[in-house]
């Protein structure tokens, strides 16, 4: 039975396509997944474009995919749902509404035969000391404390404001950046070195679908891309994985051992 894997998602955004539309679509991807006989799903964060829990209320919306997910989780599929860096104020109300397993940090779960090295990604590897602070202090309790005191509609403003500006100031991330620039490929290396079982480090963050060979030969660093564009996700089916296109109008590259190949597969 098939295990399926996506991140990115950034419901509350529009890109590409709309925020209602894309949630839609991911809606119509997570039935796909259940129609195929889904042994699990993995959400590997950066699900909204921010979350946050106040003490008797959560942002509006996404209502067609959290009652999706609860759909799926009473009928016994289990859903696991990573925090990222745009979400990582989830508390309690998705796995007490809706029944998903949430995870914090990355986790190694042995499926179908093979050892995985899953996380959503951000602060990982060398590099990015800026927000490795930043979320330091985000993640301290009496940060969510003080911001739980803002009023919903400011603390929404002020968030989505500065999630905009954020990928604003970011390089393009349509091009990969080589195995010594490529912070999350450093760190599956170093996880690899410490413990060689490990056959897939599967990661998001970086929007950009990859499927990297690591040194050793065998291991391998998949990221799952994102739904703002490239709508691109993972199957586990007997221990092999394929980075698929859910939406086939946009040419992805798929990265093999540092080499482009823009056929990427497809399921529709």
């Amino acid at each position: 039975m098939p295990i399926f894997f996506a991140s990115d998602f950034h419901l509350g955004t529009d890109a590409r396509t709309s925020s209602r539309e894309r949630e839609r679509e991911v809606v119509r991807w997570l039935d796909h997944c259940v129609s195929e006989g889904a042994d699990a799903i993995y959400l590997v964060g950066d699900l909204f474009d921010f979350w946050f829990e106040w003490r008797h209320a959560v942002p509006r919306g996404h209502v067609r995919f959290l009652g999706k997910l609860a759909e799926i989780t009473d009928g016994g599929t289990p859903i696991h749902v990573f925090t990222g860096n745009h979400d990582l104020w989830m508390q309690d109300y998705l796995p007490r509404e809706t029944g998903v397993t949430l995870h914090y940090q990355p986790v190694v779960h042995e499926l179908q035969g093979r050892k995985l090295l899953i996380g959503h990604g951000d602060g990982l590897g060398p590099g990015d000391y800026g927000y490795k602070r930043m979320k330091k202090v985000m993640d301290a309790p009496w940060a969510k404390w003080l911001y739980a005191r803002l009023h919903p509609n400011l603390a929404m403003r002020l968030a989505l404001f500065f999630s905009h500006k954020s990928r604003e100031g970011q390089p393009s991330e349509a091009e990969f950046n080589g195995p010594d620039r490529e912070w999350l490929v450093a760190y599956s290396e170093r996880r690899v070195a410490q413990d060689p079982s490990i056959d897939y480090c599967i990661f998001g963050h970086r929007h950009l679908p990859i499927d990297y060979r690591l040194s050793n030969g065998n291991s391998r660093y998949i990221n799952l891309g994102e739904w703002l564009n490239y709508c691109t996700y993972l199957r586990l089916e007997n221990g092999e994985a394929s980075l698929l296109r859910w939406d086939d109008t946009v040419a992805v590259p798929l990265y093999r051992g540092g080499a482009a190949n823009l056929a990427i597969n497809r399921e529709s």
